[in-house]
């Protein structure tokens, strides 16, 4: 075991050693995006469950999502990007789909635009009304844009078309711009002293300050909390116990001490697996020292799942402090109040994260008149995937196990030329289990390219948590090892294949998976001071 540990790490240090550069060898481009932000009002299926008891329970007419877009420009007419949506009116909360989007936006005159687009992925709430989850949603309309900030009204047929749930609507949408400067993915994992002033105007911007951080959240429920009553509404006992959950969250600083931010969750202890929970929001540092941070937060959202029925829109706010430990690593600790707006969903919270404080996209501190000395390059992999389970627990079925398909979202984050870290997260839309969704992290590790520099290959061993549609995960652990090949068209895309084993410890899930899609890599400057 101490010879393998003494080979990784030597490993790792020969793969860091990297060549001092100057940043005129980088051609930058400066990515002009936009985050989307909507609200889809649909009519429900009339639909009533009759339970073995006698008991009914009748959906309400109507159900609202709200969206979190974020897309990117191919040309001047041509967009692209990803979306999610979660439900937060109605009795759907808990309802959360994924998938991609391609659209179009032209001018019409001055500041009024045409906008069309159409989101195609996977996801779902109750299972009975979406049955294997798969979405597509087209929608046109007009928008109002000025300096990149725009606003707009839309019609669209929210289809769930795996089953029953669908329907026309009106929709509105906020639009803020946003940029991501970059050079070519074969420029990553090289470094450079500033010591000089380049002339290109993108690299001259001051850099944008994030965190990233991971998060492990423990919800307390209070008040008239409940369960799902194992899926008879009228069944419902109190949640009582302690409810353990996973998550991520990205952070972005508007100025010195104020950020916006957004959060996702998955529970992986306390019910059985299905509760999820994403928000976005705004927090202050309001006493801020070298190694010490306070902070307070207030976010708005959806959360749900086997819980009682409830329309999904749920507040939360904090407040904690940070320690770092080095320059750019921290440990968080943290306490709040979850609470459904509309239902009877509440707890406390309290909890704990790992950060990564990052200066990204300039060669200038943008808060601070410390001097920026060093500059890294970060290589990073978007990818989107079609996955493939073979032979899936489900519970509640007439056959106990099914194939699903997902479409997967995947983020390859370099820590050297070998060794990245993946995140991923995936909706089912075909087999049956509506609503399944998985979030995973994991270390891979990648081979040199061969064959023409047309090839290489990738090992990973993942764990995270899952749960919704009926599969047998248990309370939600989840691991998946996988090996697979790159095909790299050009230094920056490539489609990609792989296979594994996904099981649950807790549960039944033992599948084999096979894995289809495509990468986008880039590089983004990490500053060090």
């Amino acid at each position: 075991m101490k010879k393998l540990l003494f080979l990784l790490l030597t490993i790792l240090s020969f793969n860091g050693v990297s060549q001092t550069y100057n940043l005129s060898d980088f051609k930058p481009k400066e990515l002009h995006n936009s985050i989307r932000l909507n609200y889809i009002l649909i009519d429900q299926p009339n639909n009533t469950y009759n339970y073995g008891d006698g008991s009914t329970y009748t959906l309400q007419p109507r159900m609202g999502l709200f969206g979190l877009n974020y897309n990117f420009p191919l040309n001047d007419w041509l967009y692209t990007g990803a979306g999610f949506h979660g439900a937060v009116y109605g009795d759907q909360g808990g309802l959360f789909t994924l998938g991609v989007n391609l659209g179009v936006n032209t001018q019409l005159y001055k500041n009024l635009y045409f906008d069309a687009n159409v989101h195609i992925g996977g996801g779902g709430g109750f299972r009975s009304l979406v049955d294997g989850g798969g979405i597509i949603y087209p929608n046109v309309g007009l928008q109002y844009k000025n300096n990149g900030y725009a606003f707009g009204l839309q019609y669209g047929y929210v289809n769930f078309f795996t089953g029953i749930q669908k329907g026309d609507n009106i929709s509105f949408f906020v639009e803020i711009p946003t940029s991501l400067r970059t050079t070519s993915y074969k420029h990553a994992q090289k470094s450079f002293t500033v010591n000089n002033e380049t002339k290109d105007e993108v690299w001259r911007k001051p850099a944008v300050k994030s965190v990233q951080q991971i998060t492990f959240d423990y919800l307390f429920p209070i008040g008239s909390s409940r369960n799902d009553g194992f899926g008879n509404f009228n069944n419902t006992t109190p949640i009582t116990q302690t409810l353990s959950l996973l998550g991520f969250e990205y952070q972005r600083y508007l100025n010195k001490n104020t950020f916006v931010y957004a959060h996702v969750d998955a529970m992986y202890g306390g019910l059985r697996a299905g509760f999820m929970d994403v928000f976005f929001g705004i927090g202050k540092n309001f006493i801020e020292t070298e190694y010490v941070n306070f902070f307070a937060k207030a976010g708005i959202g959806a959360a749900g799942g086997r819980i009682f029925p409830e329309g999904g829109l749920t507040m939360y706010p904090s407040v904690g402090a940070d320690v770092k430990i080095t320059k750019n690593f921290g440990l968080g600790l943290h306490g709040g109040y979850h609470k459904s707006v509309s239902g009877t969903f509440e707890a406390y919270t309290a909890g704990f994260s790992l950060k990564y404080h990052g200066l990204s996209g300039g060669i200038k501190d943008p808060y601070a008149a410390e001097k920026i000395k060093y500059i890294n390059t970060q290589g990073i992999q978007i990818g989107v995937q079609n996955q493939t389970y073979f032979d899936v627990a489900i519970l509640d079925r007439q056959y106990k196990e099914h194939d699903l398909e997902l479409i997967a979202l995947k983020i390859n984050y370099d820590l050297n030329h070998r060794f990245y870290i993946a995140g991923e997260a995936s909706f089912a839309y075909l087999g049956g289990a509506g609503g399944y969704a998985h979030g995973i992290f994991g270390l891979g590790i990648k081979s040199n390219k061969f064959l023409n520099d047309n090839f290489s290959l990738f090992v990973e061993a993942a764990a995270g948590v899952a749960g919704g549609g009926g599969v047998d995960s248990g309370e939600g652990v989840l691991v998946r090892p996988t090996v697979g090949i790159n095909y790299h068209l050009n230094d920056n895309f490539s489609f990609t294949a792989s296979g594994g084993q996904m099981w649950s410890p807790n549960g039944n899930v033992n599948s084999t998976n096979l894995n289809i899609g495509f990468t986008y890599g880039l590089s983004i400057l990490n500053a060090k001071k």
